[in-house]
């Protein structure tokens, strides 16, 4: 297995993995990947680092689960709540 199908991989684990049902629990859930996802990008493809790409990645991720409405993500309670 390639570097990067091992890393889509666990990228999509981590995602189904850690939704949430509160706005702090998906934007919590949303940084957390944004971060892996933009340093992994920012690593692998991009003059500006992983740094970088994580703060980037953690960002978008942050807002994306804010402003996202548990009826639109229903994956059930997070793995650290049950």
């Amino acid at each position: 297995m390639k570097l990067w199908q091992g890393l889509a991989m666990a990228s999509l684990m981590v995602s189904l993995a850690a939704c949430g049902e509160t706005v702090g629990d998906r934007a919590l859930s949303g940084a957390a990947i944004g971060a892996g996802s933009g340093a992994a990008i920012g690593a692998i493809a991009g003059p500006i680092g992983a740094g970088t790409g994580a703060a980037i990645g953690a960002g978008a991720g942050a807002v994306t689960g804010a402003v996202t409405s548990p009826s639109a993500v229903d994956l059930g309670r997070p793995v650290w709540d049950r």
